[in-house]
């Protein structure tokens, strides 16, 4: 079975699409099959891959708007074993039109769980947004990914996050889990060092021990269309992202082996 992560955080700008398509790279540069999915209406996670986005074009829009299969909207990218549901602007109408139906925040679970998927990894690139199409990844996935900056006002956006753990938890996925992963980070800051520790002091194995660093080669990598891990492979940010993905693979192996 797939194991679903979402990506997510309401504050813009922590690298959250980066952080989805640099894992999702340097997961299948292990072997494994990852879907990634841009639930963001800005696409940017789509036309990093190489997507059109047109409004005529099938996307992740028709599947939670008009009940679309998941499976109809998925596309090949040009990294081998590396899949993408597209997003599209038609995702601003997720948002007006969910709330209104009964049962609205289990539209990603069914159209996502329902399905025999051959992929290991699936991850939500999330809105910079906690509205219904936020929430309904988090009821979908087993685990929250929450990049932040060690500044104050991402971790202040922490606050609500953690408010729509908790309600995603007890309105139908006691299951979900989190870890925050500390990105564009500067060793050489004070503030950033000090806010790190903070963060490790108030959370404690909430987050997650690697460190995404600032990179310029980071910044560059969506202007060819390629993840870091292919654009720059011996960059700092490509190996800490390699980094991330072992250690998401050591806790998904550590959480769902079932002991015997």
């Amino acid at each position: 079975m797939a194991y679903f992560i979402s990506i997510a955080n309401e504050k813009g700008g922590v690298a959250k699409t980066t952080s989805t398509i640099s894992l999702g790279a340097a997961l299948v540069e292990t072997g494994l099959e990852v879907l990634v999915v841009d639930l963001d209406g800005q696409a940017n996670l789509s036309l990093a891959l190489g997507a059109e986005t047109s409004k005529d074009q099938p996307s992740i829009a028709n599947v939670l708007l008009e009940s679309a299969s998941a499976r109809s909207v998925v596309r090949e990218t040009g990294i081998p074993r590396l899949a993408l549901i597209p997003s599209s602007a038609e995702m601003s109408l997720a948002e007006r039109f969910l709330p209104v139906r009964q049962g609205f925040e289990t539209t990603l679970l069914k159209a996502f769980r329902n399905v025999s998927w051959p992929y290991d990894f699936i991850i939500f690139d999330c809105p910079p947004l906690l509205g219904a199409v936020t929430q309904n990844a988090l009821t979908a996935s087993d685990l929250l990914i929450m990049p932040t900056q060690a500044e104050f006002f991402s971790i202040n956006a922490l606050r609500n996050m953690m408010g729509m753990v908790r309600r995603v938890r007890m309105q139908g996925n006691p299951r979900l889990t989190y870890r925050l992963l500390l990105t564009m980070f500067d060793r050489r800051n004070r503030i950033h060092r000090t806010m790190s520790e903070q963060l490790r002091a108030t959370f404690g194995s909430g987050v997650l021990e690697t460190v995404i660093e600032t990179d310029t080669k980071l910044r560059e990598s969506p202007i060819t269309g390629l993840p870091i891990i292919y654009h720059a492979p011996k960059s700092r940010s490509a190996l800490q992202y390699r980094a991330l993905a072992q250690e998401i693979l050591s806790y998904v192996k550590e959480t769902t082996t079932q002991p015997s």
